[in-house]
This record gives C-alpha cells, sequence and structure tokens, in this order.
C-alpha cells in the first residue's frame, strides 16, 4: 500500500494520476511529519499536535489520526525530497486549503514550544513552493501563536 502511495507521489508522468482524498490526507500528514523531524527532534507534543490536526481538520478520532500519522511516517521517511513533495500536493490542493496547511504546518512547528530556526526555515520554503506568499504566512504564523497563547515573536527575534 504505502509503496503504490509513494509511486502515485512521486512519478514524473507529465500528467499524474490525482490523487485519492485519503492519499492527499496522508500526503499532508507526511509534510507536517517532515516539518517535526526537521530539528532531529520529533517530540511527543510534535506528534500529538500533528494528531490532533489530523484530528480536528479531517474528523476521525484521535486514534485513526496517530494511525495516520504513523502512516505518514513511513511516506516521509522513503520521500525523496521536500521539492517534489509539495510539488505534487499543488497541483493537487486548492490554493484555500494550502493556506489551511501553511497553519497547520506552522502549529506543528510550534508544537513543543521550541523556536527551531530549521522548521521556521521549512515552512518557509514549502509556503514559497505551495505558491503561498510570505505575508500570508506570516499571517497565519500569527495567528497559530495567539492560537497556541504563545507570546508575540519580536521583530528582532
Amino acid at each position: 500500500m504505502f509503496r503504490n502511495l509513494l509511486s502515485r507521489l512521486f512519478t514524473d508522468d507529465p500528467n499524474p494520476v490525482r490523487l485519492a482524498s485519503e492519499d492527499a490526507e496522508v500526503a499532508i500528514a507526511a509534510l507536517m511529519v517532515r516539518l517535526a523531524r526537521a530539528d532531529d527532534r520529533y517530540s511527543r507534543e510534535e506528534q500529538d499536535r500533528i494528531d490532533q490536526v489530523l484530528s480536528r481538520s479531517r474528523g476521525v478520532t484521535r486514534r485513526e489520526a496517530a494511525e495516520r500519522r504513523a502512516a505518514a511516517e513511513m511516506i516521509e521517511a522513503e520521500a525523496p525530497d521536500t521539492v517534489r513533495f509539495t510539488r505534487h500536493i499543488k497541483d493537487r490542493i486548492a490554493l484555500e486549503d494550502r493556506l489551511t496547511v501553511i497553519s497547520a504546518l506552522w502549529e506543528v512547528a510550534y508544537a513543543d514550544k521550541r523556536r527551531s530556526s530549521e522548521e521556521e526555515s521549512l515552512v518557509r520554503l514549502v509556503s514559497g513552493l505551495l505558491g503561498v506568499t510570505d505575508r500570508d504566512s506570516a499571517l497565519a504564523r500569527q495567528r497559530v501563536r495567539e492560537d497556541m497563547g504563545l507570546q508575540p515573536v519580536s521583530k528582532s527575534a
């Protein structure tokens, strides 16, 4: 099953088969896992936040969300690169939904309450690759920080 999904996600076919809804969800979850692993600390808080985002956005139980995250962990480990990965997401997800993906990534980035330059850099890269402006990404970041009860980021930080 995972090999089949990977081949669909990372094919170089100029006319790729559209991802099924469930496949697209796993692809986004894999992107969240990649972000959480970016600083070489894949914490329980980050895993829980991924589960929470998946549960909330997809209307599934926390157990189902954890199962999807586990599948995403395997897919992320096999994914050849972020650029190819995001290109396929961009091709299959509407811009409005890509803004939601960026918000979810910011949630994961701040899940452990640590400011990681690796995670922030990856969110910024992914935002650009998904066609989300720096401004929209920054606004999503501010909303997430406020929703999570985190202090505002100073201009010098």
